[in-house]
């Protein structure tokens, strides 16, 4: 599971200066046995509007072509938009 967690975290380090340009970042929580990755939104991220596009556009998209196991990407604290 170590090695796992570590191609999600290469496959979001793609993303992360984008995101910590706006002051936020994001941290993986969990990889279930299930294979879903469970992330949690950090700093501005946590309650930016955009965050559920930047999520799905940018994070869900980066780890599942990056590591093809994974079935699945889940936030755990995603502002809705509104």
């Amino acid at each position: 599971m170590e090695e796992l967690k570590s191609r999600v975290e290469n496959a979001l380090n793609s993303i992360r200066p984008y995101l910590e340009a706006d002051g936020g970042n994001v941290k993986v929580k969990e990889i279930t046995d299930e294979m879903t990755v469970m992330l949690e939104l950090t700093g501005a991220c946590s309650a930016c509007p955009m965050s559920s596009m930047t999520f799905k556009a940018g994070l869900e998209e980066a780890i599942l072509k990056s590591v093809p196991e994974i079935k699945k990407v889940e936030a755990l604290n995603l502002t809705p938009a509104f």
